[in-house]
């Protein structure tokens, strides 16, 4: 296997992890890396579509986690190498997409504590919706493993929760050289543990974390309805804790909402500090763009910093993507720009935002399962109307983010436990029963 198999193998493990199965096999399926040269990867794709796509929705994703694994990987382009059912290699003019390459500073990451050095207290805006969160790591990194252990930061996709918690990495390596700190993501845990079990080395994996003094793991909800990932969890924080080691975690939910999550890690997590970080009011959102701007060492009017400040309400890293387009057509004019130009960017750039009434979702599955729709809110536990309702409360779920008690509610006042259990079940079941699949795939596209 050569160099470019495994690098590629490598990051298709990250990426999947990272986007849903349905986008996983539609868009890299038929990928792999053509060659390297002078710090440039050409990925071969099956043709144009795929290309294009990945250009405009993947392409900083899988940049940065190829970095990640090669830190002399500058840019990314693509080739198509097949189109109108021509084979691989066949095509005599493939296509080269070009890119704009990223700077290699934004992406290196220490390979020895695995942390962004971008990540510090002196870039992270504090304000009203996280001031407890900074707070609380603020007394973590002055006495580690003593007070706030394990320190567990929860909140919405976008607000922060990264950039907070490896700022404890990076402070407390700084102020205490000779511990050892690490920052993984959970799905990094998981897969090296499973590894670990397939290759007979469960000693070694345990050994490989336990050298630390202060291991930080985001997005804990990765671990919802993993049994075996979660008994080593639970052994791994026991261990830690009770030798006086500092843990600090990140999940999208307070720990004791997140469904398949075993009582004895809620109450693990529940041991040290719980806090979440909000949505930025208003005046958090103008610093945050002023701190964007000084990065880029753009000057933006006030009235174009309350119009950013206004446009985007929830994420920070909407805020940062932004920032970071303005600042890109900034310097290809080499002038400022204007308030109705910023306006005409941000329109062609946004991430629509998904709205769903219930009753539309409702409406669409009880067709598909050729149902009465009175029928999904009703009492009854035929089995016909049952499975349909279990979709249904999936995808309010997984793809619209609606909370599980309003689930119960909009569909005839059921308790939120049995809209957790459905969920649960739908999610488990899609795991082995590739048919399944299929039907959320189709009811998707019907949405």
């Amino acid at each position: 296997m050569n160099d470019h198999v495994k690098l590629w193998e490598s990051a298709l493990v990250e990426i999947e992890t990272a986007v849903s199965r349905a986008n996983f096999s539609t868009w890299f399926k038929e990928t792999r890396i053509i060659k390297e040269q002078d710090g440039v990867i050409y990925l071969g794709v099956p043709n144009s579509f795929t290309q294009q796509w990945l250009n405009k929705k993947f392409h900083n994703s899988i940049l940065k986690i190829l970095r990640q694994a090669n830190e002399q990987v500058r840019a990314l382009e693509y080739v198509v190498e097949k189109e109108s059912g021509e084979k691989g290699g066949n095509k005599k003019n493939p296509t080269v997409t070009p890119t704009i390459s990223m700077p290699l500073q934004d992406f290196y990451i220490n390979k020895e504590d695995n942390l962004n050095p971008r990540y510090t207290f002196e870039t992270f805006v504090v304000g009203p919706f996280n001031e407890l969160a900074h707070a609380a790591s603020q007394t973590v990194i002055k006495t580690p493993g003593q007070t706030y252990n394990p320190l567990f930061v929860y909140g919405s996709p976008g607000r922060g929760k990264t950039h907070l918690i490896q700022a404890v990495g990076n402070k407390i390596k700084k102020d205490f050289p000779n511990k050892k700190v690490f920052y993984l993501t959970s799905e990094r845990f998981g897969s090296e543990f499973f590894t670990a079990l397939q290759e007979n080395k469960a000693q070694q994996f345990k050994e490989k974390y336990r050298k630390y003094d202060v291991v930080i793991m985001d997005d804990v909800q990765f671990f919802s309805g993993k049994d075996k990932f979660q008994e080593e969890l639970f052994h791994f924080f026991n261990i830690f804790k009770d030798s006086g080691r500092q843990l600090v975690f990140s999940s999208d939910r307070h720990p004791n909402i997140i469904p398949g999550l075993e009582d004895r890690l809620r109450s693990r997590f529940g041991t040290g500090m719980v806090v979440d970080i909000q949505e930025p009011d208003r005046e958090s959102r103008m610093a945050l763009v002023k701190t964007k701007c000084a990065v880029h060492n753009i000057i933006l009017g006030p009235e174009i910093i309350d119009y950013l400040a206004s446009t985007i309400e929830d994420n920070i890293r909407e805020i940062e993507g932004a920032v970071n387009i303005i600042a890109c057509q900034t310097q290809l004019k080499n002038r400022e720009l204007s308030l109705n130009e910023i306006r005409n960017i941000l329109k062609n750039n946004a991430k629509p935002k998904r709205v769903v009434a219930v009753k539309d979702v409702v409406k669409v599955v009880a067709d598909y399962y050729n149902i009465e729709e009175e029928s999904i809110y009703n009492k009854t536990r035929r089995k016909e109307v049952v499975h349909p309702r279990q979709m249904i409360m999936y995808i309010l779920r997984e793809d619209f983010g609606i909370s599980f008690p309003s689930i119960g509610e909009k569909l005839g006042g059921r308790d939120h436990t049995t809209v957790i259990h459905s969920y649960e079940k739908v999610k488990e079941e899609l795991k082995k029963n590739p048919l399944l699949g299929q039907e959320v795939a189709q009811l998707r596209s019907m949405l």
